[in-house]
């Protein structure tokens, strides 16, 4: 698979994340089909196209931690974004166990990210 085929799928991925839930970039990486595919999963995010509607505050460190230093406006952005999806943010973290999302296997099959838009 290519890089830009790569990308997309990780994007689309991370379309699926539903409102109020969050996954870490290895889960991230593993439902795109990248596995061991953390880093490329943060590279693709870094790299987004203007004008997206990819919700990439919803990735996380493994451990629910923000992966953007604290006090920068990255950090802050998706704080905000987090808090307005109902997930509780605290000290910089979110807790994995209550708000990771855990997709069954009709949500991967049929993929709500199918309506992904990327303009």
């Amino acid at each position: 698979m290519d890089r830009i085929a790569r990308m997309q799928r990780i994007w689309e991925t991370v379309c699926d994340i539903p409102k109020g839930k969050v996954a870490s970039y290895g889960q991230v990486a593993e439902v795109a089909g990248v596995p061991r595919g953390a880093r490329q999963v943060g590279y693709a995010l870094r790299h987004l196209p203007d004008q997206h509607r990819v919700p990439w505050h919803r990735v996380l460190q493994a451990s629910g931690k923000i992966a953007f230093e604290k006090a920068t406006p990255a950090y802050r952005e998706q704080t905000k974004r987090l808090l307005m999806d109902d997930v509780a943010v605290i000290a910089g973290r979110v807790d994995m166990q209550k708000y990771r999302w855990q997709p069954d296997l009709d949500e991967l099959l049929w993929k709500p990210s199918a309506a992904w838009d990327q303009s």
